[in-house]
C-alpha cells in the first residue's frame, strides 16, 4: 500500500491515519460513499480474486503471474505487496489471524500469505496432473478449495488455527457430474454452517456439499447461474457473480442451502466480465477480469464498487 500523500496539515494526516486503523472516523456508510468506486490496477495484471480485510485493505490476485495487489479502499491507491510464483492466483479468503489463503489455478497448488508482510507462510501441492484450483472458503476449522478440472475438494484442516503439513483430497460424489469446461468454481458455506455450496460454471447449477463430499443439487426453481464464478454469502442472501453475463445474481436461500430463489440480478456499465466479489460496508467490490478482451501487457484493469443490493 502506498503511503498517504500530503493532506495539507499534519492534523489532517493524523486524522486519516486513525480512520484507516478503524478506531475513529470513516465509520459510516455515508463516509464510505466518498470512497472511490473504481480502483485502477497495473496494466497487464489480469485480476481474478478479491478479499477484503476489516480495515478496508483489498487484496486482488493476478492470473498473469500470481502476484497480489493490496489497495486502500479509502483512497483507491495501492501496490503489489506479494510477488507471485509465476503461475496464477485466483480465489482468496482472509482469516481472523490475518492470513490470506490463495487458490493457485493451473499451478495445482495453494499458499497462505501473511497480509501484513506479504511473506508466504505455507505452500501446498494439491494436484500432480492437470488442475484448476479455482476458489477457496474458510469454515470453522478448515479451508476448502475447489478444482474446476478434477471432481474433488481440497481441505486444509486448521486445528487450533495451526496450518497443516498437507491438504486432504475429498472426492465429490452424488449429483455433481463433471463435464468439459469449467466445473466447480465459487464456494461458500451454507447459511446454517453445516455444509458447503458450490456453483458449477458450465451448467449453471448450484450444489450443496457435505463435509464428506456428497453433493445435492440446490432447487433454483428453474433458474440458472450460467457462467457462475465467485460466491459471497451474507446471512441467507447469496451473491453469485455470472462473469461473462456481467451480472450478479442475488439469491435467497433456506438455512440448509438446499433451496434458493433468484430475487434479482444487478449489473453496471462499469462491469467488464467481473470474476469474484467481496463486501465492505455498504458496497460490493468486483475485479474486472476482462476475459473477452485481448490480454496484453498493456491491457488496463480495474476493480469496481457498486452499492450492495
Amino acid at each position: 500500500m502506498r503511503m498517504i500523500r500530503g493532506l495539507g496539515t499534519a492534523l489532517a494526516a493524523l486524522t486519516l491515519a486513525v480512520s484507516m486503523d478503524g478506531t475513529a472516523g470513516a465509520t459510516s456508510d455515508q463516509r464510505a460513499g466518498r470512497f472511490p468506486t473504481t480502483i485502477s490496477l497495473p496494466d497487464g495484471f489480469r485480476p481474478e480474486g478479491i478479499a477484503i480485510g476489516p480495515g478496508g485493505s483489498a487484496f486482488i490476485s493476478s492470473m498473469a503471474d500470481g502476484s497480489i495487489y493490496r489497495a486502500d479502499l479509502r483512497t483507491g491507491r495501492g501496490a503489489i505487496f506479494s510477488r507471485g510464483p509465476g503461475t496464477p492466483s485466483l480465489g482468496m479468503k482472509i482469516d481472523s489471524r490475518g492470513r490470506l489463503f490463495v487458490a493457485g489455478g493451473t499451478g495445482g497448488d495453494a499458499r497462505v500469505v501473511d497480509t501484513r508482510t506479504g511473506r508466504v507462510l505455507a505452500s501446498y501441492r494439491l494436484a500432480t496432473g492437470p488442475a484448476f484450483v479455482n476458489d477457496v472458503i474458510l469454515t470453522r476449522g478448515a479451508a476448502w478449495f475447489t478444482d474446476s478440472t478434477n471432481p474433488v475438494l481440497y481441505k486444509l484442516p486448521l486445528r487450533g488455527g495451526r496450518l497443516p503439513a498437507a491438504a486432504r483430497r475429498i472426492p465429490l460424489t452424488g449429483d455433481l457430474v463433471y463435464h468439459a469446461g469449467f466445473n466447480a468454481n465459487g464456494i461458500t458455506p451454507t447459511p446454517d454452517g453445516r455444509g458447503l455450496i458450490v456453483v458449477q460454471s458450465n451448467t449453471g447449477t448450484l450444489f450443496r456439499v457435505t463435509w464428506s463430499g456428497r453433493t445435492r443439487r440446490v432447487n433454483l426453481h428453474g433458474e440458472s447461474l450460467r457462467e457462475g464464478d465467485g460466491l459471497l454469502l451474507r446471512g441467507r442472501t447469496l451473491f453469485a457473480v455470472q462473469n461473462r453475463l456481467d451480472a450478479v445474481a442475488v439469491l435467497r436461500l433456506n438455512a440448509a442451502g438446499t433451496d434458493g430463489r433468484v430475487v434479482r440480478r444487478v449489473s453496471s456499465p462499469r462491469f467488464d466480465v467481473p470474476a469474484t466479489v467481496a463486501a465492505f460496508r455498504s458496497r460490493l467490490y468486483l475485479p474486472n477480469a476482462r476475459f473477452t478482451t485481448e490480454q496484453t501487457p498493456d491491457t488496463p484493469y480495474t476493480t469496481v464498487a457498486i452499492s450492495r443490493p
